[in-house]
């Protein structure tokens, strides 16, 4: 209930021990201690209750995981080597389209083991390609295109659901009453925040990789 929501903090043991350990093994590294802070706000505070509640809360929740905790994680080991973005690119779009498939959505957030493999695929795939995207020897222009890829195949999913006629998601057919939401407004919600403020962190990312380009350019022998 949204009177109890602060108290809704997630304080399961084996996740508790997942991500101190992951603050361990990346303690000598800040962007990766604040990917796990990232995925600390994600499944730990009361946001994680919410996005059960809310598929418009589920959005901001995925976006934190894939374009900010994902990212800063992905600073911490880039890939082995430059190689094109493109391909991490379709998995990144596959596995977010295929979990928000009404089926697929509905399955994870009924069943504790689906819900976890949701995240994981959702993580790993942002993680390969924010790798890619973020190593230092990628081309500043094969970077940003793929950046701009991935924020507008996630706007054009979060048009759908905005204009969607009817409910897709069964599992939010009640909880948002309590929010004084309709199902189908929250759901609308979702896909406006993913459609437009879920591409501020791959602007910011956009930015960054554009500014290591300026500066790689200046720093040429004329």
């Amino acid at each position: 209930m949204p009177n109890e929501l602060w108290l809704r903090w997630n304080l399961d043991p084996g996740l508790l021990i997942a991500l101190t350990l992951m603050a361990f093994l990346m303690r000598r590294s800040p962007s990766g201690l604040l990917g796990v802070a990232a995925l600390a706000v994600a499944f730990v505070s009361p946001l994680c209750a919410l996005s059960a509640a809310l598929f418009s809360a589920r959005v901001v929740h995925h976006v934190l995981i894939m374009a900010v905790a994902a990212p800063l994680l992905a600073l911490v080991r880039p890939a082995r080597k430059e190689s094109s973005p493109g391909p991490a690119l379709v998995m990144f779009t596959i596995v977010l389209w295929a979990w928000h498939w009404p089926v697929a959505y509905d399955f994870a957030l009924g069943w504790v083991p689906a819900y976890w493999l949701m995240q994981a695929t959702l993580l790993v795939a942002a993680v390969v390609f924010w790798r890619r995207v973020l190593h230092p020897q990628q081309a500043e222009g094969s970077a940003l295109l793929a950046i701009l890829g991935a924020w507008m195949q996630m706007a054009l999913l979060g048009a759908l659901l905005t204009f969607a006629p009817e409910t897709l998601y069964a599992i939010h057919a009640t909880a948002p009453l309590a929010w004084s939401l309709s199902p189908l407004a929250d759901q609308q919600l979702g896909g406006l925040l993913m459609w437009v403020p879920a591409g501020l962190p791959f602007l910011v990312w956009g930015v960054l990789v554009a500014r290591r380009g300026w500066r790689t350019l200046s720093e040429r022998p004329a």
